[in-house]
């Protein structure tokens, strides 16, 4: 597998080895050794849940993190493609406001590792996309919390410009009213 890093310190890009032939393909999805090699999970993590969402084209989830229990999470897109992304919203981080967005599909089998303390959302770019997260941490619906997908100081390039969202999404707060306790 190739590990390619980004400019957002832990947050990784995998392109793992898919061997294909006129049947069709394989590849690991995850193994604990080699991940582990790379620092995924790492700092004595492991993954424990997995998710798995289904959208259809336009739906945008995110930014979501958790503050309490933050999960570490590998994703990847078994159908379709999305548009992935990662944002820095600690105030304490000297990348405070950087995002890294990567493009996610059944086709470049690619992955993102985005460590605890990140915020995290994606949107469809197919007719419809299954998502799998690995997570490290529980999900803990009481420190839920999010920025808004559209937040001016993180100026994220999303790839469409009217999203389907959640009603609980359209509720984000934007970085410049959320409160140092809200934030990771």
């Amino acid at each position: 597998m190739k590990v390619i890093e980004t400019v957002l310190p832990g947050v990784l890009i995998i392109e793992p080895k898919v061997f294909g032939d006129a049947r069709g393909f394989f590849l690991e999805t995850f193994h604990k050794l080699r991940y582990e090699a790379s620092g995924i999970p790492g700092n004595g993590l492991e993954f424990v849940q997995d998710n798995h969402s289904r959208s259809r084209k336009g739906v945008l989830r995110g930014l979501h993190f958790q503050l309490e229990n933050p999960q570490g999470k590998l994703v990847s897109a078994g159908t379709g493609a999305v548009f992935d992304v990662a944002a820095d919203v600690n105030p304490d981080s000297p990348t405070f406001g950087k995002w890294v967005g990567v493009e996610l599909s059944e086709e470049n089998h690619r992955q993102l590792w985005i460590p605890p303390g990140y915020a995290h959302g994606f949107c469809v770019l197919s007719d419809v996309a299954d998502f799998q997260y690995k997570c490290t941490a529980l999900y803990h619906p009481e420190s839920d919390g999010g920025i808004a997908w559209n937040d001016p100081d993180l100026a994220i390039e999303w790839p469409l410009e009217t999203p389907l969202l959640s009603e609980k999404d359209m509720l984000l707060p934007k970085l410049s009213v959320a409160k140092r306790t809200q934030l990771p």
